[in-house]
Parts: C-alpha cells; sequence; structure tokens
C-alpha cells in the first residue's frame, strides 16, 4: 500500500477544501493514511495532517512502539508522545498552522476527543474530514482491489465449508463458534461478525447468534465477514437449508435469486447508485415481496466494512472504477423465515468484477 501516496492525496484534497489541516484520530481513516490503525481508547491519538507542511502524529507514550512498528515506522513523520498527566490536546493544538481557522476531524472521533480539542482550538471552525477522505477512500486502487479480493477469496472458503458445522440440533451460538474460527483459519486477522440466523430468526436482518436449536427443514442466514492482516474487510451471505425447504421460501428464494443478479448486472461506471437498488427492489416489488425488502441493496467496503458508496435510493452518485460495495437484497418474512444473498462487488472500467465466488443456489446441507 502506497501510504505516502495517499497522505499526499489527502494533504492536496484539504487544501483544495480550504482548509487548514485534518485532525485524524485512531480508527479506519487513520489506518488508510498510514497503516497504523491507532487504540481506540480514552487516550488521544491524533495525525495532525496540515493543507500546507508535513504530517505529525501525536500518540500515547505508551503505544509509541506499535505506531514505529507499523507501516508509519516507514513514513519519515515525526512521532511526539505524550504520558498521562500532560495535556495532549494542547500539543496537537501547537502543530496547527498560526492562526488556524479550519479544522476537519475524522468522523468517528469520540466526543470527547472532539470537545477536547474544541477547547485547545478555541479560534477554529471544526467541520466532519468524511467530505475530504471520503473522495478518496470510495475509489480503490488496484493494491486495494487486490487486498478485498483476497479477503473475498477467504471467507469464501469458510463458506464453502459450512456442512462441517451447520446441521439440526446444534445452536446458533455453537455453530457461530466455529465459523469464528475458521474465518481465523482461513485467512483473516480478526472476526468482525457472525450471524447465524435459523428458522424465524432469519426474518431479523442484523440477528446475530442465539441459543435456539437448529431444527430440520429449517433455512438459515449466514452472513460473515473479517478483517484481514493488511486492513481490507471481507462480508458475504448465503442462506442454507438442514433438509427440505419450507414451500413459501421455496417459491421466494428464486425471486430473491434473481434480484440480486440483476442488481449486480446493473453495475458498470456512470450509473448513479440508486439505479442498482432500484434493480433489485423493483425485482423483489414486481413478485409481491416489497414490504418485506427491509434494507438498502448494499454498502461500500474497504478499511471498513460499512463506508461509501451506499447502494440506497436517493443516492445519486455516479459509480466510478475502483468502488467497491455489497449487493445484498433480502426478503424476510417475520415470524417464520428469511433469505438474504450477498456478494461483494467493484466496478471495472467496463462493468463489474463479482469478489464472491461460491454459489448463489439454495445450498442443502
Amino acid at each position: 500500500m502506497n501510504f505516502a501516496d495517499r497522505l499526499a492525496r489527502a494533504r492536496a484534497a484539504t487544501a483544495a477544501a480550504g482548509l487548514d489541516a485534518l485532525l485524524i484520530g485512531s480508527g479506519a481513516d487513520l489506518r488508510y493514511l498510514t497503516g497504523y490503525p491507532g487504540h481506540g481508547a480514552e487516550r488521544i491519538t491524533c495525525l495532525v495532517l496540515p493543507a500546507a507542511g508535513d504530517p505529525v502524529l501525536v500518540v500515547p507514550k505508551l503505544e509509541r512502539p506499535a505506531a514505529l512498528a507499523s507501516p508509519l515506522g516507514g513514513l519519515g513523520l515525526d512521532v511526539l508522545d505524550w504520558a498521562d498527566g500532560e495535556d495532549p490536546y494542547a500539543l496537537v493544538a501547537k502543530q496547527l498552522p498560526r492562526q488556524a481557522g479550519r479544522v476537519a476531524v475524522d468522523d468517528y472521533m469520540h466526543a470527547v476527543k472532539v470537545l477536547g480539542l474544541r477547547a485547545a482550538l478555541p479560534d477554529a471552525e471544526q467541520e466532519l474530514a468524511g467530505p475530504v477522505l471520503g473522495p478518496l477512500r470510495e475509489r480503490k486502487a488496484p493494491d486495494e482491489v487486490g487486498a478485498l479480493r483476497a479477503a473475498g477469496a477467504a471467507i469464501d472458503r469458510v463458506h464453502e465449508r459450512m456442512a462441517e458445522w451447520l446441521r439440526p440440533g446444534r445452536t446458533e451460538r455453537e455453530v457461530g463458534r466455529d465459523v469464528a474460527e475458521a474465518i481465523l483459519a482461513e485467512g483473516h486477522a480478526s472476526v468482525d461478525f457472525t450471524i447465524v440466523a435459523s428458522g424465524p430468526n432469519g426474518a431479523s436482518p442484523h440477528h446475530e447468534v442465539s441459543d435456539r436449536v437448529i431444527g430440520t427443514d429449517e433455512p438459515v442466514v449466514v452472513d460473515i465477514g473479517g478483517t484481514t492482516a493488511d486492513g481490507y474487510c471481507s462480508d458475504s451471505t448465503r442462506t442454507y437449508v438442514l433438509g427440505e425447504p419450507p414451500a413459501e421460501f421455496a417459491a421466494y428464494y428464486p425471486v430473491l435469486q434473481a434480484a440480486q443478479q440483476a442488481a449486480v448486472a446493473a453495475v458498470r461506471p456512470g450509473v448513479p447508485a440508486e439505479s442498482v437498488d432500484a434493480a433489485a427492489r423493483d425485482a423483489i416489488a414486481a413478485a409481491g415481496y416489497g414490504e418485506a425488502f427491509l434494507h438498502r441493496t448494499g454498502h461500500g467496503i474497504g478499511v471498513l466494512t460499512h463506508e461509501e458508496p451506499y447502494i440506497v435510493g436517493g443516492n445519486t452518485r455516479p459509480l466510478e472504477p475502483g468502488m467497491a460495495f455489497s449487493v445484498e437484497p433480502g426478503i424476510y418474512l417475520a415470524g417464520r423465515h428469511g433469505a438474504r444473498i450477498e456478494d461483494i462487488v467493484v466496478v471495472t472500467d467496463t462493468g463489474v468484477e463479482r469478489l464472491n465466488r461460491t454459489s448463489r443456489n439454495l445450498r442443502k446441507l
């Protein structure tokens, strides 16, 4: 990953926005810019990225070794540490240009840290850094696409092994524990989520796991993802049935499969993001299940599982090569069952590439 180039482009975008500096705390933006995620606890870590001048990292003394051991350590940045009892906000303020009038903080900085910076910079107007960094992050460079492709292949390998764990008589929690171990074994550095939603729980899109015992002839929605060592995320959903599906489920699953295919086929440069949502939504509504599709069709993915662009009605943002996002329509019948099919896709120069390759057919275990 070319972090020096990212810092340079972020500096140029900061200047173009008329900002004096970006103030980036621990989290996805810091990892994107430097390869160092920081430690998201109560002590502030802050990258000061001026529109003109060199970036500086302000970091707690006890976290300095980790920062220097990360890719950030090879970038030649000044790293200033602070000890407990010292005022880190004053240290950050000293790194800014004199009379800084406009600064932008990253969108996920803790409120207590934002307010600490406000107190240390009473004359500076604070804004969000998202409008500056979002356009940089949402268009993936080839090395980022490669990282997402590797993450997608790793999560595909977990889905291919689902028959090892998913069977009647086991609880969702037991299956989820085995799946989480496999996510790590198949190439991720961390597990971000494991959804194992059986029977009526499948009608809740964000159900995780419970002590419910999985029964015979029940559909099970399995939505799983993690983060690889280079910081890029996976996210893929497949729906399984343990035996024979209920007649009602068997009737609507092909509708969902066709809707997901239609949405993927709609992806190409220049089309508005909402048109991909419409392709899935219109197909599901035409079959009479419109009210059972409860959420947007997709979300961007990169160093966060959910980021721009969002594939939702009202988002007229034209798709561009390098944008990566999920395509994941669902049908959810409360109290009975549900289904979702999710692939990560990348916009290419001429169309679309799926990063998840496992079968989207209903898999009977």
